[in-house]
């Protein structure tokens, strides 16, 4: 098993710049209305941030590839809904998903401009606030300034726990940062516990359709 990520974490650490860029690349997706909820950015993130204790990586230069990710996809998606207001809500590929539209919705008018805030933490309405934010319109002022901070929060909380995830393994297991067992360890977690949670939240919106589905018309 440890097979499967040693050419990876090797290639990594020839070509720095990759990583960066596929952390940058999965930060940006990650906000983006539709794709935002297929593409696992933040299991990227959060299994790419193995790779800072060894060196393979910098912390800076992930922080900052996070950073600038989130604040392009987010924003570019803000601005679409500001310009095109709520015609864009009702607009392909966005009208395939009714609910998640009507969720975000719900979600904006019951926080507010916090609204911003949370949903950089709850997926899969992270994807789709930003360009609820604007076609609602929110004052651009006011959402720059609110996702500006929420990302400056949510880009440390899913880099420093696999930094010091692996930190502890090599402190207290003694297991090498240049062996890369606890950088295997600290990936598989993330990636087990990611399809596992993706497994849950699809029974629970199963269930959820299905009791909808079996509740009368008035």
């Amino acid at each position: 098993m440890t097979s499967l990520l040693d050419p990876l974490i090797a290639f990594v650490s020839t070509h720095a710049w990759l990583g960066y860029l596929t952390v940058f690349v999965a930060a940006l997706l990650e906000a983006v209305p539709v794709l935002g909820t297929v593409i696992p950015g933040s299991t990227v993130i959060l299994a790419l941030s193995a790779l800072v204790p060894g060196g393979e990586l910098r912390f800076e230069g992930v922080l900052a590839a996070a950073i600038s990710g989130a604040l392009i996809g987010d924003g570019s998606a803000f601005w679409l809904g500001h310009r095109r207001q709520r015609e864009i809500l009702a607009t392909w590929p966005l009208s395939g998903y009714p609910r998640l539209i009507g969720e975000s919705e719900a979600f904006f008018h019951r926080w507010g401009t916090l609204a911003v805030f949370f949903a950089r933490f709850v997926a899969p309405v992270r994807a789709f606030v930003p360009i609820t934010a604007g076609a609602l319109g929110m004052t651009p002022w006011k959402f720059y300034g609110v996702n500006a901070v929420a990302i400056l929060f949510w880009a440390p909380a899913h880099i420093l726990p696999g930094v010091l995830a692996v930190s502890a393994l090599h402190l207290y297991a003694g297991l090498s940062l240049h062996e890369h067992v606890g950088k295997h360890l600290w990936i598989y977690a993330v990636v087990g516990g990611a399809i596992i949670a993706a497994l849950a939240m699809s029974e629970v919106r199963r269930r959820r359709q299905g009791r909808g589905a079996s509740t009368p018309a008035a």
